[in-house]
């Protein structure tokens, strides 16, 4: 092979691995559009806004709107005061009365938990199993709720903030007591639980508060952002839930058909009495 012929085939080379390249890429243009999806329900539209910051739920939640798979969905749980819930797949014709929420898609879809997206009203979230079954908490293939919530005050953020602090260091102290060396100690532990032996307990615990508060010293402390405080001391939401299941969009119109939707009457398991029916969804511009 002469020269001329390789530098030829080489430059072709180089040209479709720069082509496929970009046609690979995804352009900074489109990455900046946030998908709009319109929720048609019995009691009016919802117009909700998808976050780029959570691609995997993103897409997942755009193949089932694509794939109608919302339509004819009950919001089978409704709570005023706290969110609207919907995606069972087992709503679309269930008996009145019956009991839902069990259903799914046979996925789940890892979790996207960012701080900066947290559960202001209108937030729209996954619903998913309890932490007991679930430690990675992994979003539901389907399943999903828009918080409603209240307002708060500054003094219950602070004790919210207390209160998911206060289970850091009780992490912290299962955490020592489960290591191997101190058999002993978690033996004692457990001695005095069985017999109600509350002095002892105190006295023990005190033993490891020194360790406790070394190591939670150095922990990153759970607090709200000055915009999450603002936000929930004007708007409104359901703080307690940061951090716990992913946020991946909000409401941008209709807050008030949520608002109507959390107001129904509600009988066994906060399914309302009289369906509440997600008619269709679209993706709109």
């Amino acid at each position: 092979m002469n020269k001329s012929l390789k530098l030829l085939i080489f430059s072709a080379v180089i040209i479709m691995v720069v082509n496929g390249c970009k046609t690979t890429k995804p352009s900074t243009q489109n990455m900046n559009v946030e998908t709009k999806v319109k929720i048609h329900t019995t009691k009016g539209d919802i117009v909700v806004k998808l976050y780029n910051e959570t691609p995997l739920t993103r897409d997942n939640f755009i193949k089932l709107v694509k794939n109608k798979f919302y339509d004819s969905i009950l919001f089978h749980r409704v709570i005023q005061g706290f969110m609207i819930q919907a995606g069972d797949p087992k709503s679309k014709h269930p008996a009145p009365g019956v009991m839902l929420g069990n259903g799914d898609v046979g996925y789940t879809v890892p979790a996207e938990i960012k701080p900066d997206l947290y559960h202001k009203k209108g937030a729209l979230a996954c619903a998913r199993t309890g932490d007991d079954v679930n430690p990675s908490k992994a979003s539901s293939g389907c399943q999903f709720y828009i918080a409603q919530g209240k307002v708060y005050s500054d003094a219950e953020l602070t004790q919210m903030e207390d209160r998911v602090n206060f289970g850091i260091k009780q992490q912290i102290f299962t955490g020592i007591i489960n290591k191997p060396e101190n058999a002993e100690l978690k033996n004692k532990f457990m001695r005095y639980q069985e017999k109600s032996n509350i002095d002892s307990l105190r006295a023990l615990a005190a033993t490891l508060e020194p360790r406790i508060d070394s190591i939670y010293a150095k922990s990153t402390k759970f607090a709200y952002t000055p915009e999450q405080r603002k936000t929930y001391t004007t708007i409104g939401g359901v703080p307690h839930l940061d951090g716990q299941y992913t946020v991946f969009g909000e409401v941008i119109k209709g807050l008030n058909i949520v608002d109507s939707i959390a107001a129904v009457k509600t009988g066994a398991g906060d399914r309302p009495v009289q369906d509440v029916r997600i008619l269709s969804m679209e993706i709109v511009k």
